[in-house]
């Protein structure tokens, strides 16, 4: 039967949708591909944003947690707690007073062998044609620390005291761009010191990455020394580690003394410039006196190059240096601090830099305390021994001082909700409420002033020529701050652990 013309146009109409379906299935999917790229972006976007916020999220809720915690809690609960954290503190105050006393006997010791070797017109026992190999290994991060590094290899080469034949000055850096100027500049500085070394490492994100790379090389060296593009070495520290790796066969790192040498620029400088006194020149030998092993702050120390090269750096921790420490100490390697070996620093400059470095170190701290914490009850890897006294530093050194940082914050916490439900009328009341909860109270609390006293002022017999006594007074008076801020700090930092933040944020250097 024939079609009618009206049935005719919609047979063709209808095979021209058909036919059209292709392109317009094509056009969706372009479109959809289209979106892609800035959802993919806005996505990354997002969760870069939950990645960085994440860990502030948690601990403004630990903090928020915490007060209420104690505001509804009840009397008998409250004593507690206000127990527990009084003599908490009171431990951890007395131990920082013991550590820094040992650290008294130490200090002078060191100081007769420099006035020993002056007055021997600065000749030293080891002949110098007996002297390790030394390789000096400067790691720099070329876009962070452009402005500083020539200045810093010219010091090296030309300041420091050691046979020339016997040492090689190795820059081992990365950059993510390339810096053609500067670049050229560092190869011409090799061509005018034969003991300079310029190392490009391909590939490198990290300054473990870029040691691990120079300890694939063949150098020969004895001894190699690992210092932050930073730091000015002292013209007398290299000969002052390879004397003490000389004069005792079973050390194996000697951990120099890091002085910051910009104190004077701002507030920040001063604070950290006592801080690095106190830590370097007190706590480190002194703690290493106490407990029977030392720690490898990541710069300025001094390691026997087959322990190094086998031990590498492990670039997925934040902080490799102390990784590596402990992994040194479970083979039953001996680390020792000398205060002798010297290498002046810059410190961070303002607060927002400062805060950055100390959230890195936090987070790293709390990464190797974690791994390494089998250190206290394990035996080394060498089948030796490892003493009781070791063992109970480590426990100190790994688990009570990451849990310290909640013994400090958690007594803030109960102080805020007090003074919530139970505001005082009177400075009296104040003080007592803050201290003297109980009559043990008053003499714990005397003790530990006592203590605090008592560690401020070694710290300030032995800082450094860059601290002035203004300087040493100001910390003082703010140091009970500064343990609640490091505190925060260290909570801060396991906040950013448990929400698996890797972001690395180098030290603004200038």
């Amino acid at each position: 039967m024939a079609m009618s013309g009206a049935e005719k146009r919609e047979q063709v109409d209808s095979s021209s949708r058909c036919s059209d379906r292709p392109t317009v299935v094509k056009r969706v999917l372009r479109t959809l591909h289209s979106l892609k790229t800035p959802l993919n972006y806005g996505g990354g976007k997002v969760e870069e944003f939950v990645l960085e916020w994440t860990p502030l999220g948690l601990m403004v809720s630990y903090y928020i947690f915490s007060v209420c915690m104690y505001i509804i809690c009840s009397d008998t609960l409250i004593s507690v707690f206000w127990w527990i954290y009084l003599t908490s503190n009171f431990c951890i105050a007395t131990l920082t007073v013991v550590e820094a006393l040992m650290s008294v006997s130490i200090c002078r010791g060191f100081r007769k062998a420099v006035t020993r070797v002056n007055d021997n017109n600065w000749i030293f026992p080891t002949r110098e044609q007996k002297l390790p190999v030394v390789d000096l290994v400067i790691c720099a991060y070329l876009p962070n620390e452009a402005d500083i590094i020539v200045d810093r290899i010219t010091h090296a080469c030309e300041k420091v005291i050691y046979p020339i034949d016997r040492i090689r000055i190795n820059v081992v850096y990365n950059t993510p761009k390339p810096m053609e100027a500067l670049e050229t500049k560092l190869r011409q500085l090799q061509v005018n010191y034969s003991q300079l070394r310029i190392i490009k490492v391909p590939n490198s994100t990290s300054k473990a990455h870029n040691i691990n790379y120079f300890l694939t090389l063949d150098t020969g060296a004895d001894i190699i020394s690992i210092y932050d593009a930073d730091h000015y070495c002292h013209p007398y520290a290299p000969r002052w580690a390879v004397e003490r790796l000389i004069l005792d066969e079973d050390i194996s790192v000697v951990q120099g003394r890091c002085v910051v040498f910009n104190a004077s620029e701002t507030v920040v400088t001063k604070m950290v410039a006592v801080e690095f006194d106190k830590i370097y020149a007190s706590s480190h030998p002194g703690r290493a006196a106490l407990w029977g092993f030392g720690i490898f702050a990541g710069s300025n120390g001094y390691w026997r190059a087959p322990l190094l090269k086998t031990l590498r750096m492990d670039g997925s921790m934040l902080t490799e240096d102390i990784d590596s420490a402990l992994r040194a100490l479970s083979t039953g390697a001996k680390i020792v601090h000398d205060l002798n070996v010297i290498s002046y620093e810059l410190s961070p400059t303002t607060l927002p830099a400062l805060w950055k470095q100390r959230l890195r170190w936090a987070q790293g701290w709390a990464q190797a305390s974690v791994r390494h914490a089998v250190l206290t009850f394990n035996k080394p890897a060498d089948d030796g021994k490892r003493r009781l006294t070791v063992r109970i530093g480590l426990l100190s050194l790994l688990l009570f001082r990451e849990l310290s940082y909640y013994l400090v914050t958690q007594y803030l916490c109960l102080i805020i909700a007090l003074i919530c439900v139970r505001f005082p009328k009177s400075g009296e009341g104040f003080v007592r409420l803050l201290f003297f909860q109980f009559p043990v109270a008053y003499w714990c609390f005397i003790v530990s002033v006592v203590c605090l006293i008592a560690t401020l002022v070694i710290v300030y017999r032995v800082r450094s020529e860059f601290v002035t006594r203004r300087m040493a007074l100001g910390f003082s008076v703010f140091y009970p701050f500064y343990i609640i801020i490091m505190a925060t700090v260290g909570v801060y930092g396991h906040a950013r652990e448990i929400s698996n933040y890797s972001t690395w944020n180098p030290t603004s250097r200038t």
